[in-house]
C-alpha cells in the first residue's frame, strides 16, 4: 500500500516535471519530454552495453604465456 501511494505521488510529480521541462526546452535541441523521463518507477531498463570482439585479449593474456 505504501508503494502504491508513492507511485501515485510520483505520477503527479513526474507530470509536473515534464511540463516544466517542455516549457523550458529548446525545440531544436531536444524533443518533447514525457512523464516517464522523470518517473523513477517507470525508468526503462538500460540495455547492456554492446561489447566488441575481445578475442585479441585472449591471445595476449591467455595464449601469450
Amino acid at each position: 500500500m505504501a508503494e502504491g501511494k508513492s507511485r501515485e505521488a510520483w505520477n503527479h510529480t513526474a507530470s509536473i516535471m515534464a511540463m516544466i521541462a517542455n516549457v523550458n526546452r529548446d525545440p531544436k535541441k531536444h524533443g518533447p519530454y514525457g512523464a516517464e523521463s522523470f518517473h523513477p518507477y517507470l525508468q526503462r531498463a538500460r540495455s547492456a552495453p554492446k561489447t566488441k570482439n575481445l578475442s585479441i585479449l585472449k591471445v595476449v593474456f591467455v595464449d601469450g604465456t
